[in-house]
């Protein structure tokens, strides 16, 4: 049985980094008084930090105003390979650290916004093996040229690397296998974003400083449901980054990343009322795997923390 009922229109603001201008860019900023930070969040990531760096750098004249890593405890010599190549590299767990240690990617976020202050945040990851400019004045230019957007998301071709060959295409495939039907099914205005789950994004520091935070990888998909409730739809827009190469996951460890990021969306969904407001999620999570002895279970805790929004941090 076919249904009548549409979708909401795509997003009204997309946007593609080839047709930035950073010199334009950089004139706007300077009218408008604006200030930059850019986040790197790592752990172990030494072959490809420097070049992140780089890129970013290469903005510092123009665009950037500030440039942090937030180191994971990498034990390969991220950090000082970050600091070599200009980085102020900051050890995510001393940062605010009567929250505890530091939980993943998206506790390192949320942490990166009491050691920055530009205006203007952009987050990117730095596993990227293309590194450029476009994946941080991308992501800024629309937020200096619009000012009624609040949070930008990138989205790209996303070759995926099956052995030692790269294929053109097939990244991606938690946002197509969990986010996507979740946001179809339950938040159908964020249907139209290309890649939810992208890793490079841009948000005005009041919205971010405003929003909670969960830990690991389910920091994006709360980041945009949050984001809808706050601020609505049309405060968030979208930028073609071209291409993003990375080192792609193997599918036990993106299988992970999906329970943890369904988990945000049932915590969402409850708090909205669409499921029983004292749900309880389990955070063991059990895998199976073929081995020479036969087939072998696996456990893991994958528990995803709500960290609060840092602004009621300091209104405290």
């Amino acid at each position: 049985m076919s249904s009548n009922v549409a979708h909401p229109a795509a997003l009204p603001r997309t946007w593609s980094a080839a047709a930035l201008s950073v010199d334009e860019l950089a004139g706007h900023k300077a009218e408008l008084g604006l200030t930059v930070s850019v986040v790197l969040p790592a752990r172990n990531e030494r072959t490809t930090i420097a070049g992140v760096v780089g890129a970013c750098l290469a903005l510092a004249d123009k665009l950037v105003d500030e440039l942090v890593v937030l180191d994971g405890r990498s034990d390969d010599g991220t950090a000082e390979a970050a600091a070599e190549a200009g980085a102020r590299v900051h050890d995510d767990a001393a940062i605010l650290p009567e929250f505890g240690p530091a939980l993943g990617k998206g506790d390192a976020l949320w942490r990166s916004l009491a050691v920055t202050s530009g205006d203007i945040v952009a987050f990117v990851d730095t596993d990227i093996r293309n590194p450029d400019p476009r994946f941080v004045y991308g992501l800024v230019g629309p937020l200096l040229l619009d000012a009624e957007l609040q949070l930008v998301k990138a989205f790209y071709d996303r070759p995926v690397e099956i052995g030692d060959v790269l294929h053109p295409s097939g990244g991606g495939r938690v946002t197509e296998l969990t986010a996507r039907p979740l946001l179809n099914l339950f938040w159908p205005d964020l249907a139209a974003l290309v890649q939810p789950l992208s890793g490079e994004y841009a948000g005005r520091r009041a919205l971010l400083e405003a929003l909670p935070f969960f830990t690991g990888y389910g920091v994006e998909l709360g980041m945009l449901i949050d984001t809808l409730a706050l601020a609505g739809a049309r405060a968030i827009g979208q930028v073609d980054l071209s291409e993003r190469i990375h080192r792609n996951q193997d599918l036990e460890a993106l299988s992970r990343m999906a329970f943890g990021i369904a988990q945000v969306a049932m915590r969402r969904l409850a708090a909205d009322g669409r499921l029983a407001p004292d749900l309880e999620l389990p955070t063991r999570y059990v895998q199976f795997a073929r081995a020479v002895a036969g087939v072998q279970r696996s456990e893991r805790e994958v528990a995803i923390v709500e960290r609060p929004a840092l602004r009621s941090l300091r209104r405290g």
